[in-house]
């Protein structure tokens, strides 16, 4: 019987192209193409991209199974986050991508829908094939109930779990203080604050800074204003606070709120900074372009990255017990002129 087309069900596939195949194709010893496969730098660039060309023409893929049994890793890390979209998220992850690949690692990516499946994504990328575990805020879970496969290096970005696994955060504290002694030190009586959502933990951090620092300066501490990360829910935010003359100052909990409660009074004839000071958190890219320019702080996403990194390679390449650790990335405010003195609206 006559064999079926090539991929056809049944049909027999092509023998897959060896390590041998390429270095003839390419004309360099088979040490070369593993140099090449291996990202070494020990390689003259010419001849690495004759040895990729031949790769690609032949269909060639190191055995990453195989290296990480003669290397004893599979120079992957895995990462979990919830909601890419978000500044936190977003600009945290480029930061480990960054410095993993810095390190000859690439990124094995999972995006949870909600937090509760932060224990089911880390079970499935076990079975990738990763050394370790990155986990990017597993918000509601807690250390007791964050099952993790048993063995597995891990760090997180959530400070909540010092003591249980390596953590990395920035200074949430340091940084809200920052952000209200700035507007109380422009003569403002008191700071208003749009928080974050009630279940993440950086919001709550912020807004618990935000009370305790009005609170030792002898100022009143205003009712709460919850938003959920978008400028969506700061722009309805801002309806309420530019019809209540008392306000004079915001403290908003990132910079997506903080732009969406500047076009909101914006719309009503309500001057920033003239009459309502604003500050946000992140300095995401957009905020220097905003008129006015948002005077913000600043997290440093990039050393965040590294640090997550590095602490993960300790466990993986060093076998050093990091779990204990717990990295506090410096955040800095960025006066810009959305804020200035108070002035008594009305």
């Amino acid at each position: 019987m006559a064999a079926g087309p090539q991929g056809a069900p049944g049909a027999p596939q092509p023998p897959r192209a060896s390590i041998g195949d390429v270095a003839r194709l390419a004309g360099v010893a088979p040490i070369t193409v593993s140099r090449v496969a291996n990202g070494s730098d020990a390689v003259r660039p010419a001849t690495r991209e004759r040895v990729q060309s031949a790769m690609a023409m032949l269909g060639y893929a190191p055995n990453t199974a195989a290296r990480a049994l003669r290397n004893g890793s599979f120079e992957t890390i895995g990462l979990v986050a919830h909601r890419f979209a978000r500044t936190g998220e977003s600009r945290t992850i480029e930061g480990v991508v960054e410095a993993a690949r810095a390190e000859g690692y690439t990124v094995a990516l999972v995006d949870v829908v909600s937090p509760a499946d932060v224990s089911e994504a880390a079970t499935r990328l076990r079975h990738q094939a990763v050394d370790g575990l990155i986990v990017i805020r597993a918000e509601v879970a807690t250390p007791t109930d964050l099952a993790l496969p048993p063995g597995m290096p891990v760090v997180v970005s959530d400070s909540r779990f010092v003591g249980h696994h390596a953590a990395v955060g920035s200074d949430q504290i340091g940084g809200s203080r920052s952000a209200v002694e700035h507007l109380l030190g422009l003569g403002h009586p008191t700071v208003h604050h749009i928080a974050g959502p009630a279940d993440s933990a950086p919001a709550v951090q912020r807004e618990e800074t935000w009370q305790e620092t009005l609170r030792r300066a002898g100022r009143p501490v205003p009712p709460v204003l919850r938003g959920d990360w978008t400028p969506q829910s700061g722009y309805a935010l801002g309806a309420q606070i530019a019809d209540d003359p008392s306000v004079t100052a915001v403290y908003s909990a990132n910079d997506e709120m903080a732009a969406g409660l500047m076009r909101a009074l914006h719309e009503r004839g309500v001057r920033v900074p003239e009459d309502v000071s604003v500050v946000g958190f992140d300095d995401a890219a957009l905020t220097e372009f905003l008129w006015p320019p948002l005077t913000t702080v600043r997290q440093d996403f990039r050393t965040i990255g590294s640090e997550l990194v590095r602490l993960l390679l300790a466990q993986v390449r060093d076998h050093v017990d990091v779990s204990r650790e717990h990295v506090v990335v410096g955040t800095t405010l960025q006066v810009r002129a959305s804020t200035g003195p108070y002035r008594p609206r009305g």
